[in-house]
């Protein structure tokens, strides 16, 4: 059974602003207006993010969508930018994971069940601070996965970019389909393991 994440008020930072047990990452909520038209939401807001204290220089410089079908699983990705994130169509399975080496939260686990639902008055939203390990499966596809990130694609420091195993048995994600019906990529195949990550720091 996944254990996914809660919020609550002993979490809570700011309005609608929660930690989590991974230092740097942040779940937050935003109101949507719906009628009977639709909804209109302010989805990825840097002043929150300021205003909230966890990061008072967060600004947005470049917005990404990723779009995936069913059972299509995307990380364990680290990148040297801090970056908002939200569903705004389908499910999406949500892992994050610390594989900061040097971190008092490493191999920390957080599970996600995001769902973009137009009638529900609330949308769902993570802040990944750099460096944080960020996974994303397509439960239910299309799945459209929109991030702000704060650096430009190639202002940003390559050496930053990791792939780790997303079957990783130190971190033992329990995905939403069995391994072998996950659609990855060659990157995500040829990923490195924490272990091995700790061996290339030992020298």
């Amino acid at each position: 059974m996944i254990s996914y994440y809660q919020p609550d008020e002993s979490k809570a930072i700011a309005d609608n602003i929660f930690r989590t047990r991974i230092d740097g990452l942040y779940y937050f909520k935003y109101k949507k207006n719906i009628d009977e038209r639709g909804f209109f939401s302010q989805i990825l807001e840097p002043e929150r993010i300021r205003q909230s204290g966890i990061n008072p220089d967060f600004q947005i410089k470049q917005v990404n969508l990723s779009v995936s079908q069913t059972k299509i699983t995307r990380g364990i990705h680290t990148e040297g930018w801090n970056k908002l994130i939200t569903i705004v169509q389908g499910h999406a399975f949500c892992a994050l994971s610390d594989v900061r080496l040097d971190s008092a939260t490493y191999k920390n686990v957080e599970y996600f069940d995001f769902v973009a639902d137009p009638h529900n008055e609330w949308g769902e939203g993570l802040y990944i601070s750099k460096k944080i390990g960020n996974s994303v499966c397509a439960v239910e596809g299309p799945m459209y996965y929109l991030y702000g990130v704060d650096l430009l694609y190639h202002e940003r420091n390559k050496a930053d970019d990791l792939a780790v195993s997303i079957f990783d048995p130190d971190l033992n994600i329990q995905w939403p389909f069995p391994k072998e019906e996950l659609i990855i990529s060659e990157r995500d195949k040829n990923s490195v393991t924490l272990a091995e990550l700790e061996r290339q720091h030992r020298g």
